[in-house]
């Protein structure tokens, strides 16, 4: 009873907090708005609109802002991941379908979902707006404010209700932490780009060139596909060969790893939000141990329900300690499958790259661009919810399980039945050739043995890798029913498509070679857009060039190589006049 009186009193803990987080996520649409404003202000449109059109006075200002690209995006890939983490709170509560911004009625909740969904976007959309601008020196600055006012909220959240009435002491800190962290990170960031930006504002640093549309990873892979390999190439180290083998010529895009550190904090969040539940549900369950005991103290354990609650209180027990011992190897199976999807990731990219498409479907091996489309939108949430899912399965399979081998190995040992158990086992092995003898005269039966045998490990094998998107858990013929791996093969699709290097390549030669080819053409009528006046002739126009660059070298006259010589004592005569001059 007394335990159950400390138990009240923990879970009673209140506290009232100046700062409330769900009323300053409406109130931060404001601040959100604006820098969305002012950054599509600055964001040049690339088409303008014509003289009639009524946004024609805006000039080349209002472009639309893009976020993230969540296709072929290699820069700030840890940045972009650390601003999703920043809003794994508020993805786990639309997770469990707690984030309502309005009260309504039940078929009109679907709705308010999408509308709390749309809210939350909006909100943390200046993190990654302000990450991918090109105006690094005013986007550092409204990120820099606009994350330090969530940092300085969550502080002041923390600091002034840290306990709970779940966990008890330092509680919100608890669920709070990796948010802060984000935030943090965010903070230096932003910090750093300002920094970055200033000296090139100032003008003490030229201006960044244009960014390539090949990336340097993929150059180098290129250049791997065009050199002969080494024999030294072919060698791979112990941990290379059953761990993990580093490719430095690959890099996962700025999804995947979005992907990945959400997917990371909102399994630490939703384990936490288990383990809360299942403190609760311990708490009722031992109020309830503590009746079953009143119960057998006052018919002082001679009752005719003696036995059978002893048995339940022995199962409450047992199922407690399993729920809990549990909790560890299905976290570390979904956190395996979170690296193991990354390095499928990568050796499914690679084979596509090398146009192998031998290890998906028939049927999947040639997607629809529509279906590719839809999937790359799908895929980072459901990876998510998959993971979280998946977890909740395997955790309830894992504890069952772990009861099954309390009861059949620890149980009858901690009982001093464990010879009796042994005996049973061997007269079971000596008994199973004669049962199997005669089992052979009823195929129904034995039939009926292996179909019930092939569904158990199935359910089990599907069980056990529900979480894993990257492969399907359904029969040959049938994969097309699993939803969740069409989405992942429409990404890898859409991956091969758009970063392929060898495509990337071959189209960056293509926009740079028309570049030059328009530099050149630009160099050689130059003329064209200058006064009207005399035609130049192009001989004529080198020729003065090469005077010019000899006047400004004198050096080079000396090495110039001539046919006759002739042109060179003519410079040599015109080259100290010019000097003097």
């Amino acid at each position: 009873m007394l335990a159950a009186s400390t138990r009240t009193r923990r879970l009673n803990v209140t506290c009232d907090s100046s700062v409330d987080r769900e009323v300053f996520l409406h109130y931060s649409l404001i601040p959100s708005l604006l820098i969305i404003l002012v950054l599509s202000f600055l964001q040049r449109r690339e088409h303008r609109r014509q003289r009639d059109d009524t946004f024609y006075l805006l000039g080349d200002h209002f472009g639309i802002i893009m976020p993230l690209d969540f296709v072929g995006t290699f820069s700030n890939r840890w940045s972009y991941g650390v601003a999703f983490g920043a809003t794994a709170n508020k993805v786990m509560f639309l997770f469990s379908e707690g984030y309502q911004p309005l009260k309504v009625p039940q078929w009109a909740q679907a709705f308010v979902l999408l509308l709390g969904g749309m809210e939350v976007g909006l909100s943390y959309f200046p993190f990654f707006a302000c990450l991918s601008s090109e105006f690094r020196l005013v986007s550092s600055i409204l990120g820099f404010s606009y994350s330090l006012t969530w940092f300085v909220l969550t502080i002041l959240q923390i600091s002034q209700c840290p306990h709970g009435q779940f966990l008890g002491r330092f509680e919100t800190l608890i669920f709070y932490w990796p948010s802060l962290l984000c935030l943090g990170f965010l903070l230096g960031r932003f910090l750093y780009m300002f920094l970055k930006a200033l000296p090139t504002r100032l003008g003490l640093e030229p201006q960044a060139e244009e960014k390539s549309v090949l990336e340097a990873h993929q150059a180098e892979h290129v250049k791997r596909l065009l050199r002969k390999p080494c024999p030294q190439e072919g060698e791979k180290s112990w941990f290379q060969a059953r761990v993990y083998e580093w490719d430095p010529f690959f890099q996962y895009p700025s999804r995947m790893i979005g992907t990945l550190v959400l997917a990371f904090i909102c399994l630490y969040l939703f384990i936490v939000m288990e383990f809360c539940v299942f403190l609760l549900v311990r708490d009722e369950l031992d109020i309830f141990e503590d009746r079953l005991q009143s119960y057998l103290n006052h018919m002082n354990e001679t009752g005719t329900l003696t036995p059978v609650i002893l048995q339940v209180k022995e199962l409450i027990s047992v199922s407690k300690g399993a729920w809990v011992v549990t909790i560890f190897p299905a976290s570390l199976t979904c956190i395996s499958y979170l690296f193991h999807i990354l390095a499928c990731y990568r050796k499914h990219i690679k084979r596509l790259w090398a146009g192998d498409k031998d290890f998906l479907p028939q049927k999947f091996q040639s997607p629809s661009s529509a279906a590719s489309v839809v999937a790359i939108a799908r895929y980072s949430g459901w990876q998510i919810a998959y993971i979280l899912w998946g977890y909740l399965i395997i955790h309830v399979v894992q504890s069952l399980c772990g009861v099954m081998l309390m009861y059949s190995l620890v149980m009858p040992i901690l009982h001093h039945r464990g010879l009796e158990m042994l005996r049973g086992l061997g007269l079971g092995v000596r008994a199973f050739h004669n049962f199997n003898y005669f089992l052979f005269f009823y195929n129904v039966l034995l039939g009926l043995g292996a179909c019930l045998s092939r569904l158990l490990i199935s359910c089990l094998l599907g069980t056990w890798l529900i979480a894993r998107i990257d492969r399907t858990i359904m029969q040959s013929g049938y994969e097309d029913a699993d939803m969740g791996f069409k989405a992942w093969v429409g990404m890898l699709f859409v991956d091969h498509y758009h970063t392929n290097p060898v495509l990337v390549s071959f189209c960056h030669i293509l926009i740079t070679s028309h570049r030059d080819r328009k530099l050149q053409k630009t160099m050689k009528y130059w003329y064209l857009n200058q006064s009207a006046g005399p035609r130049v002739s192009a001989r004529a126009r080198m020729r003065w060039l090469l005077l010019q660059t000899l006047v400004n070298n004198p050096r080079l006259a000396v090495l110039r190589k001539s046919k006759s010589g002739h042109g060179s004592r003519e410079f040599a005569q015109i080259l100290p006049t010019c000097s003097d001059c």
